[in-house]
């Protein structure tokens, strides 16, 4: 296995229509040796550039990709010692699983006994061994799969590159084939670039997340430290189901200390009094415009008390949960019951947990603390 790191890695792409279209501009990461990095971000953010770059299928404008220590810019593709799975399995229906799993290794020049054993393993690991013999139409999607994962396990490469392999699936299938991908990954101990647009694939599966957005790395680390601790308003947006609050207004300094204030269209505002260890932290924003970005666990409904008042609207019972969607007078958000606890529904004024808030710049996006 091998580590990979990207500097200021960019892709232009040269159109008849639009003239030039970046999809990717100055990526800089580094996946250690053994990491499962999962890539997520929105459709066309550039994931799956970014993973055909690495594999040498794409050419970058600028920039390199460094691989063992190895820069691997100008080295074909079949010598850059990766594995590639793809969406669509890319399974040749006429040969049986076998046949799929060892293709590969037949222009590696490989003794016949070592491409038996190397099999035999992969077919274990993966519960195929009493499949070989068959062909892909008899197979289901997840079986499918796995002959897709053991074809590239058979190559023994540096990193294995997985493109959204599991969204041909239906859900229950995708969450068990997340755990088998998180169970090969801890045997194997490999290097591993998940890349997917599901943020549920990207939290249970990656070690560490990379969100894309655009084309640009909006924040890479943990997936509970992008949880709790976004650094942009899209990253809080995109991971958590579902995404993090927002309400839209400005803190100002009153008379015994400071308020956070939700503004409206028409002019009319709510103002919420900030507790004193909150409002230390937003003394040097006052008069700004903010967004109070908060997940929906954070919030409360309760009957009478401290907090904006609210008008509820629909339930979703979850079995486990219930999301209650509830708006105020400028803002549509999500509150979180866990439970059957139906009292809370009588709930007419939203409580904030103020510890929990992440402010964000209404301009930028991007964390004020």
């Amino acid at each position: 296995m091998a580590s990979l790191r990207l500097n200021n890695l960019c892709k232009v792409f040269e159109t008849d229509r639009n003239g030039e279209v970046t999809a990717l501009e100055g990526i800089n990461l580094e996946v250690p040796d053994g990491e499962l990095m999962a890539l997520v971000g929105p459709s066309g953010c550039g994931k799956s550039t970014l993973l055909r770059l690495i594999a040498g299928l794409e050419n970058p404008s600028n920039g390199s990709i460094i691989l063992g220590g190895t820069e691997v810019n100008h080295i074909k593709p079949q010598d850059r010692d990766i594995a590639m799975v793809f969406q669509n399995y890319a399974l040749f229906p006429h040969l049986t699983v076998e046949q799929n799993i060892i293709f590969s290794l037949k222009f590696r020049k490989i003794p016949k006994l070592e491409i038996q054993s190397r099999v035999a393993d992969a077919a274990d690991l993966l519960g195929l061994t009493d499949f070989l013999r068959r062909r892909p139409a008899e197979l289901s999607g997840g079986q499918r799969q796995r002959v897709a994962l053991g074809r590239a396990m058979v190559c023994k490469p540096k990193i294995f590159l997985l493109d959204e392999p599991l969204s041909n699936l239906d859900a229950r299938m995708r969450a068990e084939m997340r755990s088998e991908i998180a169970e090969l990954h801890n045997r194997l101990q490999a290097t591993m670039i998940f890349v997917t647009h599901d943020q549920t694939e990207a939290m249970t599966l990656g070690q560490r997340l990379c969100v894309l957005d655009h084309g640009k790395v909006m924040q890479v680390g943990a997936p509970m430290d992008l949880y709790k601790r976004p650094v942009h308003q899209f990253v809080g947006d995109f991971i958590g189901t579902p995404g993090m609050n927002f309400i839209q207004g400005k803190v100002d300094e009153v008379e015994g200390g400071m308020v956070f204030v939700e503004q409206t269209k028409d002019g009319d505002e709510t103002s919420l009094n900030l507790p004193e260890r909150v409002a230390k932290g937003l003394a040097k924003f006052n008069g700004s415009k903010v967004v109070l970005g908060i997940r929906s666990e954070h919030l409360k409904l309760i009957e009478n008390g401290i907090g904006l008042n609210v008008t509820l609207e629909t339930v979703e019972t979850l079995g486990h949960e219930s999301l209650l969607h509830v708006r105020t007078a400028a803002n549509k958000l999500i509150v979180r019951s866990v439970g059957d606890d139906q009292s809370i529904i009588n709930g007419k004024v939203l409580e904030i947990d103020w510890d929990t808030v992440i402010w964000f710049d209404s301009n930028s996006g991007l964390a004020l603390n």
